[in-house]
């Protein structure tokens, strides 16, 4: 399923979303597929793809645990549930102690519980167990955070993992095709680069959109659900 070609980009995470769809209508429409992104930069995505597929839509937060000193290069990574991954290379690498893991780890909580709170306004996660989760994110390069939320989904007993970006570097595709149930890449370029690499507008995500963008999904199958009854 996976082009490993040298092809063009998306031009956004929304264009990308539509392409990811396409690689996944065998579960338009199931009641029992749910759709969970990572925010923020998944959220857009995942988007295009619970609504083309009219499928529920959900986040599932997980935060990077970045190197002191050195935030961009991950030495693990957290998840809703309490769940932690670390890359154990990296961390007996450069001598990390369980001090520092602890420290970073508490500090990136407090940003996984806001954002949960934020992004649901209180509301309880989803439930999981028996159904079918696509897990989507916008692009796979090392898969830490990936990881994570696979980790911890696999706690709650879905009945089938879908590991889905748009594009990833072959060894994440791989990697996730062996540890997620089935993994859907677009693209997954021998030369990988980076993620950004491949969208010509990869701007941040805020806050603010990943809630509308969550608000305007359930409007939209909120609406759809009234129509259902004057259709038949």
């Amino acid at each position: 399923m996976n082009d490993r070609r040298i092809p063009r980009g998306f031009k956004d995470r929304a264009e990308a979303g539509r392409a990811l769809a396409r690689k996944l209508t065998r579960y338009a429409k199931r009641p029992d597929v749910l759709v969970l992104a990572l925010p923020r930069g998944g959220v857009p995505v995942a988007y295009e793809v619970a609504a083309a597929l009219d499928l529920p839509m959900d986040v599932f937060v997980v935060r990077k645990l970045g190197v002191p000193g050195q935030s961009e290069l991950a030495m693990g990574a957290i998840a809703s549930g309490g769940t932690l991954v670390l890359n154990e290379d990296v961390v007996e690498a450069l001598g990390i102690t369980q001090e520092s893991i602890r420290a970073v780890q508490a500090s990136e909580q407090q940003e996984l519980t806001r954002r949960e709170r934020l992004y649901r306004d209180d509301q309880p996660a989803p439930q999981v167990r028996d159904r079918i989760v696509i897990l989507i994110d916008d692009g796979l390069a090392t898969g830490a955070t990936m990881q994570a939320a696979v980790d911890a989904l696999r706690l709650r007993g879905p009945a089938r993992i879908v590991v889905a970006a748009p594009v990833a570097s072959p060894q994440a595709c791989d990697h996730f095709g062996r540890v997620a149930d089935e993994c859907v890449c677009v693209l997954a370029p021998e030369y990988f680069g980076g993620v950004g690499r491949w969208y010509e507008s990869f701007e941040q995500t805020s806050d603010e959109e990943v809630r509308q963008a969550l608000a305007r999904l359930a409007k939209r199958r909120s609406q759809s659900a009234l129509a259902e009854p004057s259709a038949s």
